[in-house]
């Protein structure tokens, strides 16, 4: 019998955004389950799939990529996750709203249209400001939520397909929003295509993703999981806007999701009696930020594949450093606990290899993932009073890119003398509140 080798498994690989076959390993991160497949208690007795976790950079374009070993339908259909949970994410969104009002010119007769709008989260700010807003939304249960707060939304993946129906049904979009939604699609052209169908000739598309520059410079190797299927620097993300009709104009660098870009878009062509209107920069003139960022991109070494190189060797220091912490916390007789149970914080887990004996539980202000269990690691979920009642030593903070609002919303922690960790971008005690850091 032929054992597959690497070599075989890359050259089955193929670019999704240029069709290369040449790609490197970037990153390899071992096998989990799908990150936001919380188990119920019934589930913990069956067999739990896992897939590789494993990006690679492709040597043509140089799109970091996973393969598309989960199909979407798996799981956006029924999602965990509601974006208005995290109230510093809505104060996001409404001031993305106020800004883009400006830059776009909106005004009561103009249509909005966010792909994968979660619960409403944004377009409910676009409602309140007396513009017509529709949502594009794969996730049923989330999709009702938003409907429930009077966003209208349809229940649909974005396609070339939907966005032309939604553009026939609603008419163009002056602006189309795709908020950290973009490395969550595995057809890349396909989705951005829809895009394109649904924004006016003269239109905006504003496209949020989080920014691989800072994703390696900060260790932030928990991003990584199946639900990503790409990681861009704004060279790649340039490269895919292009790839369906759409040219980068603007960049703004932002600090969510531990470091994003926000790409700022217009249509490659207009059509022949379309006059382009708004602020901004035109459709083939990029702003300054733009050259700038891409400057920066090419500094660290992002334009070519070795450049992308040693980010495992940092990535394997923080396990390390983590598993260490909770093993002498244990031995010391020290409790720990866990708050929040985003998707992220299961890549950390699985690839760390905590489980219950080293984190009892941990805790979300989602009550959908309420006795559920945490994929691959099974820690139980519960409510946040459960911090309250046990007083744990130390809180191992999962969502640590809410880092601020989190340290504020656990002040009460000192109370009992416990402590905050923060494992990334390298393992941080500190105290509740002030979020000075201290000894462990």
């Amino acid at each position: 019998m032929t054992v597959p080798t690497e070599t075989d498994a890359l050259e089955k690989i193929i670019c999704r955004l240029c069709g290369s076959a040449d790609l490197a390993s970037f990153v390899d991160l071992g096998a989990t389950p799908p990150c936001e497949l919380f188990l119920t208690e019934e589930a913990l007795e069956a067999p739990e799939p896992t897939f590789p976790l494993h990006p690679r950079v492709c040597r043509s374009c140089l799109l970091v990529q996973l393969p598309p070993l989960i199909d979407p339908d798996e799981t956006f259909t029924e999602y965990a996750y509601f974006s208005s949970f995290s109230t510093s994410w809505v104060e996001h969104a409404r001031r993305f709203v106020t800004a883009a009002t400006a830059r776009a010119g909106l005004g009561p007769d103009s249509l909005v249209v966010e792909a994968a709008s979660n619960d409403g989260y944004l377009l409910q700010h676009v409602v309140a400001d007396g513009m017509r807003a529709v949502g594009v939304e794969p996730s049923a249960n989330v999709g009702a939520a938003a409907r429930e707060k009077g966003v209208p939304t349809l229940t649909a993946f974005l396609s070339p397909e939907t966005g032309a129906a939604v553009r026939s049904e609603h008419g163009p979009a002056a602006l189309v929003v795709a908020n950290n939604v973009y490395a969550h699609i595995p057809d890349v052209v396909g989705f951005t295509q829809g895009l394109r169908a649904m924004v006016a000739d003269d239109g905006w598309v504003s496209i949020e993703v989080q920014h691989l520059l800072t994703l390696m410079r900060h260790r932030q190797f928990d991003t990584i999981y199946h639900e990503h299927f790409q990681y861009y620097t704004l060279g790649t993300a340039q490269k895919a806007l292009r790839s369906g009709g759409l040219e980068l104009v603007d960049v703004e660098l932002l600090p969510t999701h531990g470091g994003s870009i926000r790409c700022w878009a217009r249509p490659t062509e207009l059509g022949a009696d379309t006059q382009r209107s708004g602020a901004g920069p035109g459709l083939t003139s990029a702003s300054q930020a733009v050259a700038d960022v891409l400057a920066e991109e090419a500094a660290a070494g992002l334009e070519t594949v070795e450049g992308h190189a040693g980010f495992a060797g940092e990535v394997s220091r923080i396990r390390n450093d983590l598993v260490r912490f909770l093993i002498e916390a244990a031995d010391a007789g020290r409790t720990v606990a866990g708050y929040g149970a985003p998707g992220k914080g299961n890549t950390l887990l699985n690839y760390c290899g905590i489980r219950p004996d080293l984190l009892a539980y941990t805790v979300d202000r989602n009550p959908y993932k309420h006795g559920r269990y945490t994929p691959g690691t099974r820690i139980p979920i519960h409510p946040p009073e459960r911090i309250d009642a046990d007083r744990p030593d130390y809180v191992l903070v999962l969502p640590w890119n809410l880092r601020e609002e989190i340290t504020a919303q656990l002040a009460h922690v000192a109370d009992w003398g416990g402590k905050l960790v923060y494992p990334i971008p390298s393992l941080q005690v500190v105290e509740p509140g002030s979020g000075k850091v201290v000894d462990p």
